[in-house]
């Protein structure tokens, strides 16, 4: 029996045997469910990882959306993209009762189709309680690195309490260091000034790490003003800080030892910072240095190696 050959001038089924057979099958969107759920009542339950047309009007947002502010400009040309090209990434949603679904990721997705008059788009349902709801959204803005640095802290903060996740676990869902966690987490330690100015762009993470140093909080405020009005560098904010903590570099109780001043002096030589000694009842004490940033606790360790 002669071996059938295929090849072109034949039609699809002589390039890919079959193929005749079902011309829908292949010509439909991968990855979605041809399933609709257009009522107002949502009478046509979905199942779990099914992709679905969803009705608009059945959507409600996110409860435990961490993003504060959606840039309007941003919405706007994403919606002429929708209106043009129409939604092709789905929104991920959850069930809820009467027919209603709630947004789990994609709330600006959907606030765009809304904008760009769509009645139906795309939606991944999945099954979650409100605590896994939270930690989703969460992440998933998060991972995106496009929320202010205050959205962010305020973020890993609700992790820690609803979600019950520590400074470790986090690391691990959002792919960060634990030592960048706990750097945003101190931002929120900052006076609402700062904070605000975090929001806005006018003060950047480097700057607000170095006025962390500092504890009072109304000297926070100045050098927040100084940064935004002056346009100063981290490096000429440290500077700054230096200069005004000069007079009180060393802290030693007039009632101690000659050789815990040598201490305070020598080390307040090697150290941008204040040194502050204290003397234990048992002939004992401790020696706190303080630092105004990351990057001053770095040169002074590097300088303390080189010796």
């Amino acid at each position: 029996m002669a071996k059938k050959q295929y090849g072109l001038g034949k039609g699809l089924g002589a390039i890919l045997p079959g193929a005749d057979r079902n011309l829908d099958e292949l010509r439909r969107p991968v990855g979605y469910v041809n399933k609709d759920l257009v009522s107002t009542t949502g009478a046509a339950p979905a199942k779990a990882s099914d992709i679905i047309r969803l009705n608009i009007d059945l959507i409600e947002p996110n409860p435990f959306q961490p993003r504060m502010n959606f840039d309007e400009q941003a919405l706007d040309e994403l919606s002429q993209s929708i209106r043009s090209l129409g939604l092709i990434q789905p929104i991920t949603v959850r069930s809820r009762s009467e027919g209603k679904y709630q947004i789990v990721s994609g709330e600006r997705r959907w606030r765009a189709s809304k904008m760009a008059g769509l009645d139906i788009i795309p939606a991944y349902i999945i099954q979650t309680d409100d605590k896994g709801m939270l930690e989703m959204a969460i992440v998933e803005n998060i991972q995106r690195e496009d929320l202010d640095p205050i959205e962010i802290a305020m973020s890993y903060q609700r992790l820690i309490d609803e979600c019950k996740l520590t400074q470790d676990q986090m690391a691990q869902r959002v792919g960060k260091k634990r030592s960048s966690i706990t750097n945003y987490l101190r931002l929120l330690k900052l006076p609402a000034k700062l904070q605000h100015d975090l929001k806005e762009g006018l003060l950047s993470v480097g700057h607000a790490k170095v006025i962390l140093g500092v504890e009072d909080s109304a000297l926070q405020e100045e050098l927040c003003d100084a940064c935004v009005r002056e346009g100063l560098s981290v490096r000429a904010l440290e500077d700054r800080i230096a200069k005004l903590g000069r007079d009180e570099k060393t802290s030693v109780p007039e009632d101690l030892p000659e050789y815990c001043y040598k201490a305070a002096e020598v080390l307040g030589k090697y150290f941008d910072g204040k040194v502050n000694v204290k003397l234990g009842k048992a002939g004992g004490g401790r020696v706190t240095l303080s630092f105004s940033s990351e990057e001053q606790l770095d040169r002074f360790t590097q300088l303390i190696e080189s010796l």
